[in-house]
């Protein structure tokens, strides 16, 4: 599911969505909102991913394969299973 809402209201129109580590495509960035789950966040906070962090889509696997992410400063590959529980927010700006 994707959540999209404006966050001010200045003249050129900011969104934020909210969408899983998971969705993103290579090239992507966003910054970490959220985990489902304890034991994940445990897990990758230990390796710089909490949440403000800045991350970036590096590679996917084909076939449902592992991802690569840049975030802080290094090169990490996750599970789809474990991306599947990282809430991210890209920053849209859209100019009318």
């Amino acid at each position: 599911m994707i959540h999209l809402w404006p966050v001010n209201k200045a003249k050129d129109k900011i969104y934020q969505m909210k969408k899983r580590l998971s969705e993103m495509k290579i090239g992507e960035t966003g910054v970490i909102n959220s985990f489902e789950n304890d034991v994940i966040f445990l897990k990758l906070m230990e390796m710089g991913c909490v949440p403000g962090e800045t991350v970036k889509i590096d590679q996917a696997a084909p076939l449902g394969g592992p991802i690569s992410i840049s975030v802080a400063g290094y090169h990490l590959s996750l599970r789809l299973d474990e991306a599947e529980m990282i809430w991210i927010e890209e920053i849209h700006i859209n100019s009318k």
